[in-house]
């Protein structure tokens, strides 16, 4: 027995998205073209529902929608050139976070050393030898002010 189609607000509610979120995604090619009521109204089938709760969790986890707009279609096209699939995607997004997360560690080291050396004034900081601070070196350059 196939369920019936669903309205927007009933996507939207089920999916825990808001309707503009809905109609963005739609206007995207994330979701097809829902079929119209007599009325008007657009009529989602229920996997609609499963398909925005995907999206969502594919952000959540850092893919980008045009990232997100891939792996949909990855999955509905298996004929023809092969495409990057989520496994290549996932290994991709996760080397990506790690970067970041290294990135962010640096980030995370200077300032515990800028709070430990008791910098608190921005300007006198990046003119103290003993500024943790990576700016420090760059501060004391010589440069030519814009006219």
């Amino acid at each position: 027995m196939s369920r019936p189609p669903m309205r927007t607000g009933q996507v939207a509610e089920a999916a825990g998205v808001n309707l503009q979120t809905l109609r963005y995604y739609e206007r995207r090619g994330l979701l097809a073209e829902p079929q119209r009521s007599n009325g008007g109204h657009r009529l989602y089938p229920p996997e609609t529902v499963a398909v925005l709760r995907v999206i969502k969790a594919a952000q959540r986890l850092g893919f980008t929608l045009n990232e997100v707009a891939d792996l949909l279609e990855a999955g509905t096209h298996h004929h023809g050139r092969p495409r990057a699939g989520l496994r290549e995607r996932a290994h991709e997004k996760l080397a990506e976070v790690e970067a970041k997360i290294a990135d962010l560690t640096i980030i995370r080291q200077a300032l515990t050393e800028a709070l430990a050396a008791g910098c608190d004034d921005l300007t006198a900081c990046a003119h103290s030898s003993c500024c943790p601070l990576p700016f420090a070196g760059l501060a004391g350059t010589n440069r030519q002010a814009a006219p």
